[in-house]
Formats: C-alpha cells, structure tokens, sequence
C-alpha cells in the first residue's frame, strides 16, 4: 500500500478553500497560480484552522480536535491529535523539517511537501517513505506570505509546477499558529523516542493532547508559550510493537522534558540565557511532558513525566 501525503491533503486543503469565510482565512492566487491560505497573517484565523491546518500538515493520516485541559487549578484551551501512520504522517510529513530561506523571506517549512523535496533526506531513509504526487502542500510558520521567488523554489524543489502548490500558513503570533504548534506534539513525543534509539517504524499509533498558548504579539514571546505548552503540558500516548520490553521501558524513562538539565523554567527564560541561540539549549529539553507506551507484543506500558503548571502559569502570566 503506498500513501500518497499530498494527495490525501488535497481534499483537506480544498474544504479550507470552500470554508474560508467560516474558518476566518484569506485565500489568494499568485500570478504564477500558486494558492496562498492565510491563517493569521493578514486574516484573523482562530482555532477551526489551526485545527485544519494540523490535519494538513499530518497528511491526511491524522486527526485534529479542540478539547480542553486541567492542569491544576489551570485551565486551558487544547488540541488532541492521533494518528494510525506515526512514521509517515509525523515525520513523513508534520516535522517541520525545512527551513525556507530565500532572498530575505524566511519561514519554517512543514508539511506533505517535504517528502517530495525529501527535506531533510536522511528521515526520509530513516522511514523508507517518499512520496509521488503532481500537487504539493506546505505549511509555513511565517509572520509574512511567501514572496514570488520563495514559491518558485518550494516548487522546483518539490518538482510541481507553481500552479500545483498549495501554501497554508500563519505565524507564531496567532491563534491558529498556536493551535498548529501544539498539534505537534505526537510528532514531539516520536521525535525525541527516536533520537533516543526507537525504530520510529516500529510506532502503531500515537495520540496526544497539549494546551493551547494564549496568544502574544511578540514573536519571541509567543514562541516560548508554545514550546512551554508542549514541554511542561503536553501527554502523549503511543502503540508499539517491538521484542524487547527492558529497553523500551528504558528508552521511555529518558523521554520527557524533564530529564533535561534546562527544565523548570519557561522557555523565553532558557533561550534568553542561551543568548537565543537554539544550540546553546540542551536538546533532551524538547520532549513532551508526559509519555506512555504501550508494547502490543507484551500487552507491557511505560509511563514517565508529569505536567507542570507552575511553570505554564509563569509562562502565560
């Protein structure tokens, strides 16, 4: 069976078209006939989009809902996604693993379009997973709609034609920004396993729910929300199947945030003291707070972590 992640997007992607006054975005051609979704750039957005623009970025093969969230006496607004394909709609397509930079736009890149531009390559091998299609789709973290010559790129990288590409995006200072990003926090849970050793093929399925960052204007100042909303509120829940329970059972005792040495303060303070520059943070910090695993071979669960809601609350106040 081979799944196409653009194809199944498309259809997601043409009910935002059709929705756009309902889910508060702006839809525009480009003179070369790229569709450019605004979420949140010069259009309100809310959380219905960022809700789609979640699903969009998972390729079809997940599911987004708002929810809401305990933590304490704090209470908040959530996203909860699953998936039944981790390896292909998580890192296949939601990891935000292209960095956009030409002339002066930049924008962080996520998205079904990756695996046609296979960026970054060596994930793609990692899951022997690669995509067909003659569309493509991105989601851009951006504060500005991408100029003519940043979609000219994304297009001859991902080998459509212009007409063909499909851009969703909004920036970190928007609600269905902060919706998308806490949307990621499967992919978080995923991406940190696999760092630590896990075989990302071996994941069955994978579920999580994580507040949602109220918004900031400041972009600095949203970005460290939305990473705390994963870091100290973010749970994740995944279905596996692998031989060796002892490893497992260890590799889940290292996942979550808290096993870092920066943990416990809100992120804007932790890349403020890293003189913001990310590769100064401890890279064991970008985890989700909380993980359970279940082994279907074994019927054996792990859990590890715990939320913080100190820390949220000095985060959003």
């Amino acid at each position: 069976m081979s799944l196409s992640v653009n194809k199944l997007a498309i259809p997601i992607v043409q009910e935002i078209i059709e929705r756009k006054d309902v889910l508060r975005v702006k839809v525009e051609r480009t003179a070369e006939g790229a569709t450019i979704i605004d979420a949140g750039v010069e259009s309100p957005g809310g959380y219905l989009a960022g809700k789609y623009m979640t699903e969009v970025s998972m390729g079809g093969l997940g599911r987004a809902h708002i929810v809401d969230t305990h933590l304490g006496d704090l209470y908040l607004p959530a996203i909860s996604v699953f998936t039944d394909h981790p390896s292909i709609a998580l890192f296949g397509a939601q990891f935000a693993g292209w960095r956009i930079n030409v002339g002066k736009y930049f924008a962080m890149g996520s998205g079904p379009a990756r695996a046609l531009s296979l960026k970054p390559k060596e994930l793609y091998e990692k899951i022997d997973y690669r995509d067909e299609s003659d569309e493509a789709v991105i989601v851009l973290e951006a504060s500005a709609k991408p100029t003519l010559e940043a979609i000219a790129s994304i297009a001859n990288e991902c080998h459509v034609s212009p007409d063909r590409l499909y851009v969703v995006l909004a920036p970190t200072s928007s609600l269905a920004g902060s919706t998308q990003i806490s949307g990621r926090i499967v992919e978080t849970g995923l991406h940190k396993l696999t760092e630590l050793g896990f075989d990302p093929k071996k994941a069955i399925s994978g579920y999580g729910v994580a507040p949602i960052a109220p918004v900031h204007p400041r972009s600095n100042r949203a970005m460290g929300r939305t990473n705390d909303m994963l870091l100290y509120g973010g749970v994740t829940y995944f279905t596996v199947e692998t031989d060796d329970d002892a490893k497992l059972e260890e590799l889940v005792e290292k996942v979550p945030s808290s096993t870092s040495r920066d943990y416990g303060r809100p992120f804007a303070d932790i890349f403020k003291a890293a003189s913001y520059d990310f590769y100064k943070v401890d890279p064991m910090l970008f985890a989700p707070a909380v993980i359970t695993v279940n082994n279907v071979k074994t019927g054996g669960i792990f859990t590890a972590g715990r939320v913080n809601p100190e820390v949220l609350r000095r985060s959003i106040q």
